[in-house]
């Protein structure tokens, strides 16, 4: 298992860790500060060492976290002490995006069945009418809340108690982080409650102004709205 020092501190931007496994152009920490693909959001990249960090994956065992480094950089020896560092100007985006997506997630009164956070844009897929979808609306109601300055906040619970409370999986298609006994919840007071496994910022105000950049279907059940910083 990996120590997910994200978890707990997203704003960190590295940490002094110990090489547990290298392999083909794979490396594995004792701890990390790297945010692994999951939950829709795109892997951290940055660098160990000299080696640059193109992706971050999970392993197939619980909390195992693969960084996926450039082709042919030298891989570190196993038992190594490194400083992992992630790209932060490009993590800050995706937070800042992963935040706004439980916004519109508030705003829109329909089941959430597909999303993903790149880092100049990200979206949501409805089930709901096209027509409910009003650009205009929604751009103005999400910069309301993005202005308000509210204050994101992480807690825990079972996964027997996230069992009897399946209100709080919101996104169909996406399971948030199981395995360990517990599960983190991500609130967003008076806005939005859910199970969600994440990096997000402190107050939304560091979001920056959204704009919906575009609304279409996807298919019969999948209506997309999709958001990306304004131009200012």
């Amino acid at each position: 298992m990996t120590s997910l020092l994200f978890r707990d501190d997203p704003y960190l931007k590295s940490c002094q860790a110990t090489v547990v496994g290298a392999r083909d152009n794979i490396v594995e920490l004792d701890r990390t500060v790297f945010y692994p693909l999951g939950g829709g959001q795109a892997g951290d990249s940055g660098r160990i060492g000299e080696a640059r960090v193109l992706d971050t994956r999970k392993g197939e065992r619980e909390e195992q976290v693969l960084h996926c480094l450039e082709p042919g950089a030298p891989l570190p020896a196993v038992g190594a002490q490194v400083t992992a560092e992630i790209d932060w100007a490009r993590r800050h985006r995706l937070m800042r995006l992963h935040t706004a997506l439980h916004l519109l997630g508030a705003l829109v009164r329909a089941p959430v069945t597909g999303g993903r956070i790149q880092e100049d844009k990200a979206h949501l897929d409805f089930d709901i009418e096209m027509e409910k979808l009003v650009k205009e609306d929604l751009e103005a109601r999400l910069n309301a809340l993005v202005e308000a300055g509210h204050g994101p906040r992480a807690s825990w619970i079972t996964d027997a108690e996230l069992d009897a409370r399946r209100e709080l999986v919101k996104t169909m298609s996406v399971a948030p982080p199981r395995g360990a006994g517990r599960v983190r919840l991500m609130e967003i007071p008076g806005v939005d409650l859910q199970a969600c496994g994440g990096t997000h910022v402190a107050n939304t105000r560091e979001i920056g102004r959204l704009a919906v950049v575009r609304i279409r279907s996807e298919g019969k059940r999948n209506k997309r709205v999709t958001l990306a910083f304004a131009v200012t």
